[in-house]
């Protein structure tokens, strides 16, 4: 594995998510208290397991297992994407396109890593 990607924080799908998490975190402080122990929750862990999961697969030994754990990440925002959009659903969002557009852009962050590994 190249020297440049062995160190997530150098990562800008690494950089991307962590903003993503941080922009969750501020939104979903606005959900309702009745759901601090369930969607909201649910969201924030999620979506820190996407940055959470680029970064164990970094520090891995190969390419496979790098791999692997970018396919974890696209599980994570999968599952994310789907909470926002039952958050929006219960009316707790106002800002679901602009959400979907940066779940999107860490997507395609993140199915480019995946390729240029696979290369």
């Amino acid at each position: 594995m190249s020297k440049e990607i062995r160190n997530h924080k150098d990562l800008e799908v690494w950089k991307k998510s962590m903003d993503l998490v941080s922009n969750i975190y501020k939104i979903t402080e606005s959900f309702p208290s009745k759901e601090l122990y369930g969607l909201t929750n649910q969201i924030r862990r999620a979506a820190v397991s996407i940055p959470s999961n680029i970064a164990e697969g970094a520090a891995r030994n190969s390419k496979k297992e790098f791999i692997q754990f970018l396919y974890i990440a696209l599980g994570s925002l999968s599952e994310l994407e789907t909470q926002i959009i039952i958050a929006n659903r219960l009316e707790y969002l106002n800002n679901l396109d602009t959400l979907l557009e940066d779940l999107k852009f860490v997507q395609k962050l993140i199915n480019g890593l995946i390729y240029y590994l696979k290369k």
